[in-house]
């Protein structure tokens, strides 16, 4: 039972990235409270009003109809250009630096609460303007319910006033990349504070039970909580095939299990994990370095041609580069006596260094000043001491080797031979012995 609780945690999670979900929440409570006042108007909270507070208390028939119409035009027209605005936002983003940015910018919650403000306020206009009985003496018409219609139509404006100041940083790249990286920095440096320094082997899965996957999309996550509790309700041990973040097809194996399984139980297993056709960094910290690396490429590209976006970015990979030498390539997860329950298959290290060396290898190699800052970065990871691994200053020391040799294929100018060598030649000086540079 408790295993269910922590996948409709899970669930609410992923809701919650939804563009309607707060929107939605916050237009209910706009109709509902629509619906109070008016039960409130029909016990006569106006006439006490105009009675005790006259000031609380538009009067006026013809003014409140005036003020609701205009409200609920004013509104539209507010919401229309706003959904502009953020259409624009998508469009730059998509076209400049990445489409899988798109996620990420849709999912932002303040914009989804703005939203949200509007419709409240005018579906509340709208089942206020309703509510005016055509003929009447101005007791029987809600003007306090008017007067809270200006309030919020006064919230609303000062939203849209915020809406505009946080579009025009959301499209700014460098606000972009720096929320990238403080949503990957978080979920990196909470996976190193959660992992259990042990030396540890896990026993070999070849012939245990697999489960296959029974839709298909990209392994956004996994409901670690309850899988380790059915996991000990059943007495399993479990290893998670895919890495996080890849692409599954329906019928291949997610899970490996050893134990006594039947139907029921290979189907809560499999309803641990959350497929879905987008991907959000608070899931997958190495989708950061895709979309890093993606817009220094973008901007590296003969059509913008920013290198200061590029080396900024660098900036940012090579941060991220240090967190990620200070976590394990081999995850678990841990029981009671801190033996390993769940094997967690993750991206490693040297592979994420090398796919994003790669790709910016293969762009930048014509631009020396780019080169200098990849050498840099790389300079910056071999003399970092508090490393886990020193696998991980080898395969550092591989990545040199890769950009030095292009490098120098790419440059014929004496002058930018001199600057790349006397780079190659201060990180052979740092780099020990045991991992010597190849000349």
């Amino acid at each position: 039972m408790k295993s269910y609780f922590y996948i409709i945690i899970k669930y609410f999670e992923k809701l919650e990235s939804n563009i309607a979900f707060y929107p939605s929440l916050i237009s209910a409570a706009g109709i509902f409270f629509a619906f109070f006042m008016i039960y409130l108007e029909s016990v006569g909270i106006s006439k006490y009003l105009v009675e005790h507070a006259p000031i609380l208390v538009v009067n006026n028939t013809e003014t409140a109809r005036s003020l609701l119409t205009t409200f609920i035009a004013g509104l539209i027209s507010i919401m229309v250009f706003s959904f502009s605005l953020v259409m624009i936002l998508l469009n730059q983003a998509s076209s400049n630096f990445s489409p899988r940015l798109l996620p990420g910018l849709i999912s932002n919650s303040r914009h989804q609460i703005i939203l949200g403000i509007y419709n409240a306020t005018l579906l509340y206009c709208i089942f206020t303007l309703v509510s005016i009985a055509p003929h009447g003496d101005k007791y029987q018409m809600p003007g306090f319910s008017v007067l809270l219609g200006i309030i919020f139509m006064t919230l609303s404006l000062g939203a849209f006033i915020y809406f505009i100041h946080s579009i025009s940083q959301e499209i700014q790249v460098s606000n972009i990349m720096d929320k990238i990286f403080t949503k990957s920095k978080n979920r990196l440096e909470k996976l190193v504070e959660s992992e259990k320094h042990l030396d540890t082997d896990f026993e070999d899965t070849s012939e245990w039970k697999t489960l296959m996957a029974k839709s298909t999309g990209y392994m956004q996550d996994i409901s670690l909580n309850a899988l380790a509790e059915l996991s000990k309700e059943n007495n399993l041990k479990i290893e998670i095939v895919p890495i996080k973040g890849v692409y599954v097809l329906k019928g291949i194996p997610v899970l490996k299990v050893k134990g006594e399984t039947d139907d029921e139980l290979e189907k809560s297993l499999l309803e641990t994990i959350t497929f879905s056709k987008n991907e959000l960094i608070e899931d997958n910290y190495v989708l950061a370095f895709k979309q890093i690396t993606e817009i220094a490429l973008k901007a590296m590209s003969p059509g913008i041609n920013d290198p200061g976006t590029c080396i900024n970015a660098i900036d940012y990979l090579t941060e991220l580069f240090a967190l990620r030498m200070t976590k394990k390539d081999k995850s678990y997860y841990f029981d009671d006596n801190d033996k390993p329950l769940i094997y967690i298959k993750t991206v490693s290290f040297e592979e994420t260094l090398f796919y994003v060396m790669a790709a910016l290898r293969n762009y930048c190699k014509h631009d020396l000043i780019i080169v200098q800052k990849l050498f840099l970065m790389l300079q910056y990871l071999l003399q970092i001491d508090d490393v886990l691994d020193e696998h991980y200053k080898k395969a550092v020391v591989k990545e040199i080797e890769n950009l030095k040799n292009d490098a120098l294929k790419s440059h014929e100018n004496e002058a930018d031979l001199k600057v790349i060598k006397s780079q190659i030649e201060r990180l052979e000086r740092l780099n020990p012995s045991d991992q010597k540079i190849k000349s």
